[in-house]
């Protein structure tokens, strides 16, 4: 799968595809299952950071870097930013309650989604797009990890928020 290829990714099952604008005024399009997601930077060719992020305090430690480091995280010509999974074989975590949690921390709020915290010091964090694919039937841990092995062989290292992988 080509992470660039918007057309692409859909052929790859991927629906949704709503800004982070649009998921904090209407999250009802989550869909309420184990699944994996991106998260798009749609002006990924001018890549712009601010200091002091939106995202929340968990547990009063600060989820901000400085600019540097985001610099350094950075993926040149990559318009994924993170990929992540909701749900296990297990767990009861779905796309919805997953990223429901996701976007709450975007909000300042004192919320526990570490990962991918690197999205909330984009610029433009307000404009991301977020879409889905719901895997009821597998370990979207297993699905994520394939994803990141194919992200990693077409840029030679993880997306930009994926801290580990």
């Amino acid at each position: 799968m080509n992470f660039n290829d918007i057309k692409e990714i859909q052929k790859s099952g991927f629906s949704g595809f709503k800004t982070v604008d649009e998921l904090w005024t209407d999250k009802s399009c989550i869909p309420k299952t184990k699944g994996v997601y991106l998260v798009i930077n749609p002006t990924f060719k001018k890549t712009d950071f601010i200091l002091s992020g939106v995202g929340g305090f968990f547990k009063g430690k600060d989820p901000n870097v400085n600019i540097s480091e985001l610099k350094n995280n950075l993926v040149l010509n990559s318009q994924v930013v993170y990929i992540g999974k909701a749900g296990s074989p297990t767990g009861k975590a779905t796309l919805n309650s997953r990223l429901v949690q996701y976007l709450r921390f975007g909000k300042t709020k004192n919320v526990g989604h570490w990962g991918g915290r690197y999205i909330w010091q984009l610029k433009n964090y307000s404009d991301l797009i977020f879409c889905w694919k719901t895997i009821p039937n597998e370990d979207p841990r297993e699905i994520e990890k394939y994803l990141l092995n194919l992200y990693i062989k077409q840029f030679n290292k993880r997306p930009f928020a994926n801290l580990t992988g």
